[in-house]
């Protein structure tokens, strides 16, 4: 009994460890984009490591926080998407990936400065693929999480091939046939009848 209770001691400091880390760096994001102002005006940066020359900002400091204003959501919701314990966290993935592409394009940009290769003119066209896959598997485990909640039997829905366009399902139709015939109308009674049935 001992030893689960310290196995738990241990596992809830990990917790709040990993909890108090998270919520630092979330209270110390906007530190992280004012970063950019450290950074020189000029097109040109020169360091002790390496030399940074800004040819489609003209300016070290606008290049800087063009990144810093890519990084920054993008790292919030990066610490979302791991700490999401929602069914519907995939969905997440597509600011990422925007974000992502977006600073890969400013990157790019400013490191090449090429007129011939603009990316960012189609990049719906190449996120669009990733959305759709994205939204697919949402909606799968969507489906997948409403069976379990609600009991809901998917592959009794299939037999009884409820159509999306009709009020009515083919055994609802069928019943109002066998109905029909009973009472031996000859289809006299008005269908508001049969919606309050």
């Amino acid at each position: 009994m001992k030893s689960k209770k310290q196995l738990s001691t241990a596992d809830s400091s990990k917790f709040l460890l990993l909890g108090s880390i998270i919520a630092i760096c979330i209270a110390f994001s906007p530190y992280l984009f004012y970063l950019y102002e450290i950074f020189p005006n000029g097109p040109i940066w020169e360091n002790s490591f390496f030399t940074y020359e800004s040819k489609y900002y003209q300016s070290i400091n606008v290049a800087i926080w063009t990144y810093l204003g890519k990084i920054t959501p993008l790292f919030l919701l990066l610490i979302w998407f791991f700490t999401c314990k929602h069914w519907w966290y995939h969905v997440i993935l597509v600011p990422i990936v925007m974000y992502g592409y977006q600073l890969v394009v400013a990157f790019y940009q400013d490191a090449y400065m090429d007129e011939s290769i603009f990316l960012d003119t189609n990049g719906l066209l190449y996120l669009a693929p990733f959305f759709i896959g994205i939204l697919s598997i949402v909606y799968l485990i969507r489906i997948k999480v409403f069976d379990r909640v609600y009991g809901i039997d998917l592959t009794e829905i299939e037999r009884e091939n409820i159509s999306p366009f009709s009020p009515f399902s083919d055994k609802e139709y069928k019943e109002i046939k066998d109905f029909r015939k009973d009472t031996g109308n000859n289809g006299d009674i008005q269908e508001e009848y049969y919606v309050k049935l």
